[in-house]
Formats: C-alpha cells, sequence, structure tokens
C-alpha cells in the first residue's frame, strides 16, 4: 500500500511539474550599454516563442520558437523559427530547467524568468494557426500543412504571433503583447512589432467566436485595413 501511494504521488508531482510550464513568463535584463529588455516566453501544449524587445520603446529585439517537450527536468525543443540565427531552424536542442515557485529558468545561464500567468483567463489560450481569410465576401482558405506559416501563440495573457517558413528559414516577421477574451471583444495591446516601431502602444478590438473548434475573427487592423481571419487550433 506504501508504495501504491508513492506511485500515486510520485505521478502527480511529474504531471504538475509538466503542466505548470504552461502560461507566460518574464525576464527583465540590462545589456552592457545601459538598455533595458524584456524578455517574454509563452508556453502552450506541445509548442513555445520566446521574444525579447526594448522595455522602454518597443523596439523588437529578437524571437525565436517551436515545439517543446519535457522528459523530468530535460526540455526539448525543436526550433521552427529564429529571427536572429535561422540556421537553427530544424535543430533539435535540450537543456536542464527548474521551477521554484512562480520561477523558472535555465540550469547554469542567467535566464530566470517569473510567472505572468498559467494560461487563465483569456478563453483562446493556445497555439493557432491561421488557416482562411474572408476577402470581398469570398472565403479562402489556407493549408496549415505548408511550411509558409502564420502562428499566434496565446497563454491567459500575452500573445504573440510569428510568420516564417520552416522550409527556407525565412523569419518575415512577429508581434505582441497582452490581451484580453470579454463579452465576445478580443482586445490587444502591442507591445512590440517588428515591422514598424509606431505600432507599439496601439489598442486594437476585434470580435471573435469560436466555431467548431476555429477562432473567428473581425475588425480591422493596426493599419486600419478590414480583417476577417479564421484560426485554426494547432495540433
Amino acid at each position: 500500500m506504501k508504495q501504491l501511494w508513492f506511485c500515486i504521488a510520485l505521478l502527480t508531482t511529474l504531471v504538475g511539474y509538466c503542466q505548470s510550464f504552461i502560461g507566460a513568463w518574464e525576464m527583465e535584463s540590462t545589456t552592457p550599454e545601459g538598455e533595458d529588455y524584456t524578455s517574454v516566453v509563452i508556453f502552450t501544449e506541445g509548442y513555445q516563442v520566446l521574444a525579447t524587445y526594448n522595455s522602454e520603446t518597443g523596439k523588437f529585439i529578437s524571437t525565436n520558437g517551436g515545439t517543446w517537450k519535457l522528459d523530468g527536468n530535460i526540455m526539448t525543443e525543436k526550433v521552427e523559427f529564429n529571427s536572429g540565427n535561422p540556421e537553427m531552424v530544424g535543430e533539435v536542442v535540450s537543456f536542464e530547467v527548474f521551477i521554484e515557485g512562480d520561477n523558472m529558468g535555465i540550469v547554469g545561464t542567467d535566464m530566470k524568468f517569473k510567472r505572468i500567468d498559467d494560461g487563465t483567463p483569456g478563453e483562446l489560450e493556445g497555439a493557432w494557426l491561421m488557416s482562411g481569410r474572408v476577402v470581398n465576401d469570398k472565403l479562402q482558405l489556407r493549408d496549415t500543412d505548408t511550411p509558409r506559416k502564420t502562428m499566434k501563440i496565446l497563454s491567459g495573457t500575452r500573445f504573440q504571433w510569428i510568420a516564417y517558413n520552416t522550409d527556407t528559414k525565412e523569419f518575415m516577421g512577429t508581434g505582441g503583447g497582452n490581451y484580453t477574451t470579454v463579452d465576445g471583444v478580443y482586445t490587444e495591446n502591442i507591445k512590440f512589432f517588428s515591422r514598424d516601431d509606431s505600432r507599439v502602444g496601439a489598442s486594437l478590438k476585434f470580435d471573435f467566436n469560436l466555431k467548431d473548434g476555429n477562432w473567428h475573427h473581425t475588425g480591422f487592423s493596426s493599419k486600419g485595413d478590414p480583417l476577417n481571419e479564421i484560426w485554426s487550433k494547432r495540433k
């Protein structure tokens, strides 16, 4: 009986350890030149993204991400995009990680993050791929299995979108910040945007709803253009 209880307790600990990474984490750092940087990593089930930007101006610095899995305290990631080092795309990297309360990081490095959220309360937590658009009242579907992807990863309060190509290793752009989902309205507050720093600080509101597991997203882009998108949960 004691052995059974020990096995149950051990299994519960391991499951909790794995799930505790889900959500958003933040790290503040200062460069030798005195610039303050913010780094945010978002973990969803099976997918993750890390972005770094200037804390004061929102100027985009870098991003990377892809798939992840955990075996004990060893995290293994397969790189799908890397804005600063595209040759890393396709590489598999493993490293030792730790969690202590609301802190987590990579053992043997200065990378130590504080928890922002645990995947709640936003209704759209997860990794999504753009799977369609409505243009001039016509539905245009997109094959989500192609190397060219537009992915959006959301924790309970943070979001980041990334456009990239796993075959060419090309990184096309990204943006992110925090978000809310209230009464069918999805609101983004932009903290960084690789294509145009002037968008930083903007707040954008969209109507959203979930149909058959797909996220339907309508409103206006950061440029003011009409927007009607469909996103599918990544599996």
